[in-house]
């Protein structure tokens, strides 16, 4: 499916970003600096969502150039260069990820809600109020909300990251993860009910 984002797109802009293809695909050095000096920036912070260690972000980001310079003339354009550059380094952090040895996985379990026999939740969340006032309150938050997302189980966790945060369809991590679509679906439910629990106890406090 054509990115609606590039449909969308003032022809000028268009227009430039064709011209920007056909260089690189030319091999000119010069085009590609400027990708590497445009998107570097953005693209570290993609790697750093999914390695918490900066070496290993820096690499999977030069692997990601790496991989899209030998890969640009199979890039058809279907897609704006940074949208398809954001999914390079997605899948190479993705593989430094896999290429650290992984600890054993633990349950989600107690993360998730509990259920009565009549189907209603044992302890249902409460209501969230208020919102932070103040730079530093929101960029608290933020840190809190960054810090409960790594505390889920490594599989719920990429699958959260890939869905909520890198905005990747369904069946796009399903690729990466190489699972099926399905298990992507039930893995986001499970995740998003199970990082609901960590932030309760913060964001409902905020009523009081």
């Amino acid at each position: 499916m054509r990115d609606a984002r590039l449909s969308a797109a003032d022809p000028a802009d268009t227009a430039d970003e064709r011209e920007l293809l056909a260089r690189l695909k030319a091999g000119d050095p010069a085009a590609f600096e400027h990708i590497v000096y445009a998107h570097s920036g953005r693209l570290l912070a993609v790697a750093k969502r999914f390695l918490a260690n900066e070496q290993d972000a820096q690499d999977a980001l030069q692997d990601a150039f790496v991989s899209a310079f030998k890969s640009i003339d199979r890039f058809e354009g279907n897609s704006r260069l940074s949208t398809w550059l954001h999914r390079i380094v997605v899948n190479a952090a993705l593989m430094k990820r896999r290429s650290r040895q992984r600890k054993g996985e633990q349950s989600i379990e107690p993360l998730l809600p509990k259920f009565l026999d009549d189907g209603h939740q044992a302890a249902p969340a409460g209501e969230w109020h208020g919102q932070p006032d103040s730079p530093a309150e929101r960029e608290e938050t933020r840190l809190f909300v960054r810090e409960s997302i790594e505390q889920l189980p490594e599989s719920y966790q990429l699958v959260l990251k890939l869905r909520d945060i890198e905005e990747l369809d369904t069946q796009e991590t399903a690729d990466l993860l190489g699972i099926e679509p399905n298990a992507v679906k039930v893995r986001l439910h499970r995740a998003r009910q199970a990082l609901r629990t960590l932030l309760d106890g913060r964001f409902r406090a905020r009523t009081l």
